[in-house]
């Protein structure tokens, strides 16, 4: 049996060749993907790795690296469980994961990585769909067969068969289960079934792969999905597809001369927390006057459009909210970020707006108050707050850090939410 082996870093880190079992094919492979992305996820070094903002799991033939987020520069490495059940519990609420039961009871004893997490995911959707009952669809089919139908692909018709006259080459429809849509899901199948050797999940797939039909293979590229017809009929298969194009368009069989095989699911740390920070205020203002907009966009110059992270609307007064993933222990934002915040009060009609940093702890106090960007007494003016992702034990996410944010600005304002 293979033996896996489980690496876990932290976002900015370091990781050199030739520790904990990462060793130089590995370096090589992480170099060419790094090139496939523009250089994006990684800086090289002669000598080993240095992660970015950008955390998830990468698997290296039987080596998976973890990458997770941190708020401080120096986390321990006991806290390393925590990290990872942040990250898993916000790719969950902005819906980029889903933990099933067995997940979860693996998740709490850490015997489990994120990838495993999402193969699950994926095995579970592909078994319920059996289990519902596969769709059949419409699809063409080209080749021989004993009585003519469908168009008489002739010149082919002549090579093939000058000797077999009973015999017609032929481009026909055929009703059936070996159609695009179970085409892409068997070749995710697969790469699974690949990924998975010497894991528990290994049988399962196994198992699966016996149950589903046999269908042609393909190698699907993103025009594959635009390809895919949407129906009410294909409706269920929504999310299997989507971990299916998550993982394919992420895998790379050939990325080092097709010596390693290689899946690579990465997310930007500053989006995520954008999002995450999105959707708790969306849940914590469904009760009250505010209204919450994401990503609200106004050309700014020419083709160039800007967009804040969260405006806030209330009583026809808008607020802005942009959110940094990123420690400021000294108070003190970049210069470009104020200038940022600026030009969103400007364009949005704000007179307040506010840097959101995670924290260990809560800062809305004291000296940290919106304070003016110019000489204006009542425009222009940008606050800075951090606030503590995690609830008292420090273990857990807050799931009322919406109603903290809300609360803190509103009452700036002598608003009650």
């Amino acid at each position: 049996m293979i033996s896996h082996k489980r690496i876990q870093v932290y976002e900015h880190s370091f990781l050199r060749i030739g520790e904990r079992d990462f060793d130089t094919k590995h370096f090589i492979a992480l170099s060419k993907l790094n090139a496939l992305h523009n250089y994006q996820y990684f800086d090289l070094k002669h000598n080993g790795v240095v992660f970015k903002q950008f955390v998830g799991v990468l698997q290296v033939d039987n080596l998976t690296i973890e990458i997770l987020p941190k708020i401080d520069r120096y986390e321990p490495e006991e806290n390393k469980k925590k990290w990872q059940s942040v990250l898993i519990e916000m790719l969950h609420l902005t819906k980029k994961l889903k933990i099933h039961e067995a997940g979860q009871t693996n998740v709490a004893r850490q015997s489990i990585t994120l990838l495993d997490i999402y193969f699950e995911w994926f095995l579970s959707e592909v078994q319920l769909l059996i289990h519902q009952g596969l769709i059949k669809q419409y699809y063409k089919q080209t080749g021989n067969v004993k009585a003519l139908k469908g168009k008489l692909e002739f010149a082919i018709h002549i090579q093939k068969n000058l000797a077999h006259k009973e015999r017609f080459y032929t481009t026909h429809q055929v009703y059936g289960k070996d159609h695009l849509i179970h085409q892409v899901l068997g070749q995710a199948l697969d790469i699974i079934t690949n990924l998975s050797k010497g894991s528990y999940l290994h049988a399962k797939c196994k198992t699966l792969k016996l149950d589903f039909p046999e269908v042609k293979s393909i190698n699907a590229t993103e025009s594959t999905f635009t390809k895919l017809p949407r129906s009410r009929k294909n409706a269920p298969y929504e999310t299997a597809i989507s971990i299916a194009r998550l993982i394919i368009l992420n895998y790379a069989p050939n990325i080092s001369k097709g010596t390693e095989k290689m899946l690579a699911l990465l997310f930007d740390m500053n989006k995520l927390w954008e999002e995450y920070i999105l959707i708790r205020i969306k849940q914590a203002s469904k009760d009250n006057n505010i209204q919450v907009y994401g990503q609200n966009s106004k050309t700014f110059w020419r083709n160039v459009s800007i967009h804040p992270d969260i405006v806030l609307l209330c009583d026809k007064e808008q607020f802005i909210i942009d959110t940094k993933w990123k420690n400021i222990g000294n108070n003190k934002p970049s210069i470009h970020d104020l200038r940022q915040m600026y030009v969103y009060n400007e364009y949005w009609k704000s007179s307040k707006s506010l840097l959101l940093y995670p924290s260990s702890n809560d800062d809305f106090d004291g000296y940290i108050r919106f304070v003016s960007l110019d000489n204006t007494a009542d425009q222009h003016k940008c606050g800075l707050g951090k606030v503590s992702i995690f609830k008292d034990c420090n273990t857990l996410l807050n799931d009322q850090i919406g109603s903290k944010i809300l609360n803190w600005i509103m009452n700036e304002d002598k608003i009650r939410v």
